[in-house]
């Protein structure tokens, strides 16, 4: 059971859309988010783009710049020959399957159009830190900010609220949430920011405890800036149906209470 901070704002089912695919990659934003966005600022890529993709099908004018220091030539050589070793072994012989082998075409093609840079999201001297990937933005409201670092989320929270006029809407992947000091970083991080107001949660399937309960949670705040009227707590049963899907198809979604 989760606590009472981690229940969302009511909005309006015909106000939430879902971005992506019906699995893992896709997400629940407010429909209002894709008039704002201008700029999808990406925190993690790995060999999954499709949120980003759906997006720019709705917004032709937007696009995106992504950091991931993990995703390189050597990757994508080294995806491609398990991804054929595993096609011989007729593991891979479903149509998306062998489509999906050739991935890093789509990965070209995508990023010649919008930008990757190959460095790791941090604090550290040889990393990137928020600040210096958001100072170079100064259009009120033009952000939606999507965060998957696996873990290292927790150490970029507290830059986020200098930036809080220039974002729109943060997605992000909180991973180990079972570790009560990372509970007390999304507890601080929802009440010390004030401006974003969570109107979504979704427990990621991969990962459960004993009691079916997930150890990682995707969370979509939206700025109260320019969504006002979030006031009262939401009813919804979560996952919500025909918006929500299980990250992993195979197993049942996690259903979540609130205390």
């Amino acid at each position: 059971m989760f606590e009472s901070y981690l229940k969302p704002f009511k909005v309006s089912k015909s106000n939430l859309i879902r971005v992506g695919p019906e699995k893992d990659g896709g997400y629940i934003i407010h429909k209002d988010t894709i008039q704002y966005t201008k700029k999808i600022v990406s925190l993690g890529l790995n060999d999954d783009w499709e949120f980003e993709k759906s997006f720019l099908k709705k917004n032709k004018i937007c696009s995106v710049v992504a950091y991931d220091h993990t995703i390189n030539k050597k990757f994508w050589f080294r995806r491609f020959l398990l991804d054929c070793k595993n096609f011989f072994l007729l593991k891979k012989i479903k149509i998306n399957q062998i489509i999906d082998i050739f991935k890093f075409i789509d990965y070209y093609f995508f990023f010649k159009k919008n930008i990757h840079y190959q460095i790791k999201v941090g604090q550290n001297s040889n990393e990137v830190n928020l600040k210096k990937i958001l100072q170079k933005f100064n259009k009120e409201y033009e952000i939606l900010l999507k965060i998957d670092i696996e873990g290292d989320e927790y150490k970029i929270l507290s830059d986020i609220k200098n930036f809080s006029k220039f974002i729109n809407t943060i997605l992000i992947e909180f991973h180990d949430i079972d570790n009560n000091e990372k509970k007390n970083f999304i507890k601080n991080f929802i009440f010390e920011n004030k401006i974003f107001k969570l109107i979504h949660i979704h427990g990621n399937n991969y990962s459960i405890d004993s009691n079916g309960n997930p150890n990682c949670i995707e969370l979509t705040f939206v700025n109260s800036d320019i969504f006002p009227d979030l006031n009262i707590k939401s009813d919804y049963d979560y996952p919500i149906n025909g918006l929500d899907y299980p990250n992993l198809k195979r197993r049942k979604d996690c259903e979540l209470k609130f205390e």
